[in-house]
């Protein structure tokens, strides 16, 4: 899809009906096996693993990712520097915004939802959904919709977020991303 250079479609993503009817079917099948394996253990130890919502007002900043590619034979860009932030305004949702250098070496940029519901202990585990842009062979660099599974760790003022990226056809490089992050307040 082309982009007007002026225009402010640069900056927001191009979302049909069926896009995003189809973003949210994939963000439900990808956390319901996590929520029934949670729902199964809460029954069978007595403690819950569904995390109840509550409000928060936290600030988190990351200096992009480093990445572990799937397809070592590539050589993809595994460091992935950038800046983004992450605002965690209740205990089981977030929103992140931010930029870095992608594995095939552009800017990328995106915004998300992330919803964790489940914990193991201090780990939250759930998903992102949002949009990104930057990967010239999807979408010929503009954006698109993204769901991806999400682990944090979050202590004081330190935390990491995992990140699974699947692989899509040569368009995309799957990999193991970490995500170092401070929190400011």
């Amino acid at each position: 899809m082309d982009y007007d250079q002026n225009s402010l479609a640069n900056f927001l993503p191009v979302m049909t009906r069926r896009a995003v009817s189809i973003t949210l079917i994939c963000a439900g099948m990808a956390l319901s096996p996590a929520v029934l394996a949670a729902e199964a253990e809460a029954e069978a130890t007595g403690r819950s693993l569904i995390v109840e919502s509550k409000p928060l007002s936290e600030f988190w900043l990351n200096p992009g990712f480093y990445s572990y590619h799937f397809e070592r034979r590539k050589q993809l860009n595994d460091s992935n520097f950038g800046l983004g932030g992450e605002y965690r305004f209740s205990t089981v949702n977030s929103l992140a915004v931010g930029v870095f250098r992608n594995s095939d070496r552009h800017s990328s940029r995106y915004v998300d939802w992330v919803w964790q519901p489940i914990a193991f202990g201090p780990v939250r585990v759930g998903a992102a959904l949002g949009v990104i842009d930057g990967y010239p062979r999807v979408n010929k660099g503009g954006w698109f919709p993204a769901v991806v599974p999400v682990a944090s760790f979050e202590h004081k003022r330190i935390g990491a977020n995992l990140i699974v990226i699947p692989t899509y056809k040569d368009k995309l490089y799957g990999s193991l991303s970490l995500q170092v992050k401070v929190r400011l307040f």
